[in-house]
């Protein structure tokens, strides 16, 4: 590799030259594709994202090779819509296809079981199980897929620009698939007694229960649930998915380090949402609609009463992120190496006059 295309990933956030990065990636910080000598954050992908010979990425939606002209994307090739025929993202799904259906199996029996048994602090054993759990699937997804296993991961990369808009799409709709063949894999060993009084440990603001004079419906106030979706839904990518974002910290925290930190995240915020509403009925913050889809569609019933909550929230929260993201000074957020059309480049494209241009 020449000084220049050297000097080129440098600009893109990645090592000064390949040899570190290649050293970086056999930590587990970085992934080198060896045919592209691509850099790669965390949730980055290698599939040709970026060309052999390094660009520029100018401001708006051109780039720039060395000692070229500026050239223009075109709006297809910005949204990323050539994925939505590549083999290899397809493949991909299929991982985040399979870790969506292991998670809202393990996680659905960790609810269960954990309120099943009676113990003392339910909700704080049932946090940290949730924890553990989590960071085991995504380092196991992480090498097929970039280890999403959850549609706010997906939605907010495709804002920030990590991966493409076509790609998310792709992954939402496998993470959804992989919801719905959980809770049927989960419905299929509980017996309909316990499947009836947990509701298959989906995502609930209310439940129905014999009261004095007739069932009463108990639970959490609508929008008290949107607020405390979108309240904790930016908390964990504000304060866990930002590391995995951020090149820097990806890199000096290193993989394990980072995806543990998810983890434990999210079983705090699992903890803090059900114990602070202290709620019968409200099953807690979801931060995952695939999660929630999966009992829905097969359970039924109540569980898709508020359901809209647990995608509105999540969705609002991803894109009070995404404009943090392009507050902040430049300076503090090292975009990770990956497809660098954040969602204002894509509008831009779009709606502005070069927006057909090569």
């Amino acid at each position: 590799m020449s000084n220049e295309a050297s000097k080129d990933i440098n600009e893109e956030n990645c090592s000064s030259n390949l040899n570190q990065v290649k050293e970086s990636s056999s930590k587990g910080l970085l992934r080198v594709d060896k045919k592209q000598d691509e850099c790669v954050g965390i949730y980055g992908v290698t599939d040709n994202f970026m060309a052999s010979t390094p660009k520029i990425v100018q401001p708006g939606h051109g780039t720039v090779d060395q000692g070229k002209k500026q050239t223009y994307h075109t709006l297809s090739e910005m949204l990323g819509l050539e994925e939505l025929f590549s083999l290899s993202v397809w493949r991909a799904a299929v991982g985040e296809l399979l870790g969506s259906a292991v998670l809202v199996f393990m996680l659905d029996t960790i609810v269960i079981s954990t309120f099943e048994t009676g113990t003392k602090s339910p909700n704080l054993i049932l946090s940290v199980l949730v924890a553990i759990a989590i960071t085991i699937l995504l380092l196991a997804v992480h090498p097929v897929s970039g280890g999403h296993i959850n549609p706010v991961i997906s939605f907010s990369a495709a804002l920030v620009g990590i991966i493409s808009i076509s790609r998310a799409f792709i992954y939402i709709l496998a993470q959804c698939a992989g919801g719905l063949l959980g809770a049927l894999a989960l419905k299929a060993v509980v017996s309909s007694t316990i499947a009836q009084t947990f509701s298959l440990a989906g995502c609930t603001l209310t439940v129905v229960t014999p009261g004095p004079n007739g069932p009463v419906t108990v639970g959490l106030e609508t929008f008290q649930a949107l607020w405390l979706e979108i309240f904790c839904t930016f908390i964990f990518l504000f304060a866990s998915i930002w590391m995995a974002y951020d090149t820097r910290q990806a890199k000096s925290l290193g993989l394990i380090v980072v995806f543990s930190i998810i983890g434990i995240v999210l079983g705090l915020l699992v903890y803090i949402s059900t114990t602070l509403t202290a709620k019968k009925g409200y099953a807690g913050a979801g931060m995952n609609p695939a999660r929630c889809l999966g009992p829905a569609v097969v359970r039924g019933g109540h569980l898709w009463n508020g359901h809209w909550v647990f995608w509105a929230g999540p969705a609002i929260a991803c894109v009070a992120f995404y404009l943090y993201t392009k507050i902040i000074p430049r300076q503090h957020f090292q975009h990770a190496p990956g497809y660098k059309h954040d969602f204002l480049n894509v509008l831009k494209a779009a709606v502005g006059p070069n927006g057909d241009q090569k």
